[in-house]
């Protein structure tokens, strides 16, 4: 794949990534490359609603038409959902970092949840990325996740959700594995 020719999709989770989030770092750093990315802010970031989300994604991919998409926390189960509707195409690359488990018992997300792990990803490589200790999803949950989906699996070791809390903010190995 051609860096040059990328267009890159972060979608975020549940309060959004704002500075210093790792997304944020990424969409700042891929623009100065000239990468094409798109870091779309979807509505009411604290109090989610499924088919809004879903209707904003949806539009955006097919306006955007990205060859990469990476994504946060809720915004893996949104993906998801994309996936099990059809309302996506074929990615060259689909970096899927730190989803949840069911979070039915939380109200504010309630609508994403129960999903079933698509079938088809859409992606022609994808890399689950989780963390040893993430609070919303444990190491077993994790690597039943990773088998049902049948895709790369890396774990970091004590990294938390993923994000600016647990210290990813400027994540390297981000840009780099976009950027392969």
């Amino acid at each position: 794949m051609k860096t040059e020719n990328s267009r890159v999709l972060i979608l975020y989770g549940w309060e959004g990534s704002p500075a210093p989030h790792w997304q944020n770092y990424l969409e700042k750093v891929l623009h100065k490359k000239g990468i094409a990315v798109c870091f779309p802010q979807l509505s009411n970031n604290y109090f989610p609603n499924l088919d809004v989300w879903l209707k904003e994604a949806a539009n955006t991919f097919e306006t955007f038409k990205p060859n990469i998409v990476v994504t946060h926390s809720l915004g893996n189960i949104l993906w998801f959902h994309l996936c099990n509707r059809d309302l996506v195409t074929t990615l060259d690359k689909l970096i899927l970092v730190a989803p949840p488990r069911d979070l039915s018992d939380y109200k504010d997300v309630k609508t994403f949840f129960p999903i079933k792990p698509p079938s088809n990803l859409y992606s022609k490589e994808t890399i689950l990325v989780t963390s040893t200790n993430d609070t919303y999803l444990n190491m077993g949950e994790a690597e039943e996740l990773a088998e049902a989906l049948h895709v790369e699996h890396i774990v970091l070791e004590k990294a938390g959700h993923i994000n600016a809390v647990s210290g990813y903010g400027k994540w390297n190995w981000i840009v780099q594995e976009v950027l392969k």
